[in-house]
């Protein structure tokens, strides 16, 4: 298993090892507004592997088909959920306690980027979301 959870502790979860796909960092505006970051590392997961073991996070929508979780006592956002990805559910990479162990494959929404964040690290680039295979 692998652990994460929030800043303070007060919220806690686990996913199976090898759960994680669509690894990627985004650059769209609304990832930045709610983060204060330049972008977000995300991984998505079945909502059947992801198991909370402590506490609950707080939602909100970011967009009319947009939910995200946070904890309410520290402000880690930690959850994205898609209404067209039900089954689906995005982590934060960095509220893992190991990041290293789920690494981005690519940059989505590119071309929304801050332009003085300078991309030179050989990952594909989707200038929006990622294609379909």
């Amino acid at each position: 298993m692998i652990a994460g959870g929030c800043f303070c502790g007060a919220v806690r979860y686990e996913i199976p090892r090898h759960a994680a796909f669509n690894e990627t960092n985004c650059h769209c505006s609304i990832c930045r507004r709610t983060t204060g970051a330049p972008f977000v590392a995300w991984f998505t997961v079945k909502r059947a592997d992801l198991r909370f073991i402590q506490g609950v996070l707080t939602h909100f929508h970011s967009s009319p088909a947009a939910v995200r979780g946070f904890c309410s006592r520290c402000g880690t956002q930690i959850t994205f959920e898609n209404s067209a990805s039900p089954v689906d559910v995005d982590i934060t990479t960095c509220s893992l306690d190991r990041p290293e162990l789920v690494p981005p494959v690519d940059h989505t929404f590119a071309a929304d980027r801050v332009d003085w964040v300078r991309l030179c690290d050989g990952l594909p680039e989707h200038p929006a979301k990622r294609p379909e295979t």
